[in-house]
């Protein structure tokens, strides 16, 4: 009993330190959020210059002020289907952390949506989908207004190899 009322508490705890602020977006109609303090900007699309013997969904790298940043569009690396960029499409530069110090990428994302405050009690774990379905990279689940926002822990959408490719594009 004792350890169970622990075990309830630690999640508490848990859910507790999820609540914040978010920016949301939407890719291939759903919603997802990202942690307001890990968004440096958010940019229309621009030219990108593609990098040979990459990832499919590393599109290639931006000049951003003089700045040579990565960019990946999260829609082919969460393996969703490719679609043509729009005047809605956008890039989101956040920041995320290396091995060894923090990276500044790009995401490509369909579209931005609104900065939310979700509050812990709107905030659940990600659902148990087996040990073959990799979602250590989803923080929560978010209901709001009926609808469900996934939100992402962004440090972890990239695999640590994958983000010392990035910080050497760059």
């Amino acid at each position: 009993m004792e350890s169970e009322k622990k075990h309830i508490a630690s999640k508490i705890k848990d859910m507790t330190n999820l609540e914040g602020k978010y920016l949301t977006f939407s890719l291939a109609n759903e919603d997802y959020g990202i942690g307001i303090l890990k968004i440096k900007e958010i940019i229309g699309m621009m030219p990108i210059t593609s990098v040979p013997q990459t990832p499919v969904f590393v599109k290639g790298v931006i000049n951003l002020r003089g700045k040579v940043i990565p960019v990946i569009d999260l829609r082919l690396r969460f393996d969703m289907a490719e679609m043509q960029y729009t005047d809605r499409t956008c890039i989101i530069v956040v920041e995320i952390a290396g091995h060894t110090s923090n990276v500044i990428i790009g995401i490509v994302v369909d579209s931005v949506s609104e900065v939310l405050n979700i509050k812990a009690e709107d905030i659940e774990n990600p659902p148990a989908f087996g040990a073959k379905v990799n979602t250590e990279y989803i923080l929560g689940m978010a209901k709001i207004e009926g609808k469900v926002k996934i939100l992402l822990d962004i440090d972890k959408v990239l695999s640590e190899q994958e983000k010392t490719s990035m910080d050497q594009m760059a």
